[in-house]
């Protein structure tokens, strides 16, 4: 039997509803990543980006005290914030005997900074001049969104299969949702960057969660 036999077995062998869902979700948010990018560098964005600031601008200026607590929002999207989380998290975890689940945060994090950056280089494209606060670098897809996404997406994953808690899952999805969305009420990303941010995020999460199950499935069926 060839390689690809095999692997074809195996995977056939680990298809339950589980994976099946993640598979679609994996297929439906890199199919809206290649749509939103056609959107920027083919069709062009502006009159959408330019729809969606105003109305972040229209919010700004009817709670003008809201711009703190944006402020403080978007900490939780940083690179520092990312570093604590990305190693503190799996330190934890593991510390708590919960192995499976501290690489898989792990690998979300690195991976996704990582890819993010990539892909930023690979694009290139610039920042907004009307951005409330200077942050260098390059600006498609946003790393808040993205790399914020994928961590709060893979936390409340793991708390779904462990507790089964749907209000802490669905509020931690939110606050990665905010995360992402706070870059665009600063003018820091593009509406567009937020949103590939966001599909870009998902599909990371779902390869994370696909070659870990086949990589633990390897292990069952090969015990040293």
């Amino acid at each position: 039997m060839s390689r690809l036999s095999r692997f074809l077995l195996r995977l056939t062998e680990i298809l339950t509803a589980e994976l099946l869902l993640i598979s679609g979700a994996l297929f439906v948010s890199f199919l809206a990543f290649l749509i939103i990018t056609k959107l920027v560098f083919l069709d062009g964005p502006e009159a959408f980006d330019t729809q969606v600031f105003a109305w972040f601008d229209a919010l700004r200026a009817r709670y003008p005290g809201l711009t703190p607590w944006v402020l403080r929002l978007t900490f939780f999207g940083s690179a520092l914030w990312f570093i604590i989380a990305g190693l503190g998290l799996p330190g934890l975890l593991w510390w708590r005997k919960l192995r499976r689940e501290a690489v898989e945060v792990l690998a979300t994090v690195i991976g996704a900074s990582l890819l993010n950056q990539l892909l930023k280089m690979g694009f290139g494209r610039v920042r907004p001049l009307t951005a409330l606060l200077h942050q260098p670098g390059l600006s498609f897809p946003s790393g808040h969104a993205m790399i914020g996404l994928a961590l709060y997406g893979m936390l409340a994953w793991q708390l779904w299969r462990h507790g089964h808690h749907p209000v802490w899952a669905s509020l931690l999805l939110l606050w990665g949702l905010l995360v992402g969305l706070s870059r665009i009420y600063l003018h820091v990303h593009y509406p567009t960057d937020v949103l590939a941010g966001f599909a870009a995020g998902i599909s990371w999460v779902v390869l994370v969660r696909l070659t870990v199950k086949y990589r633990l499935q390897q292990a069952r069926q090969n015990p040293e």
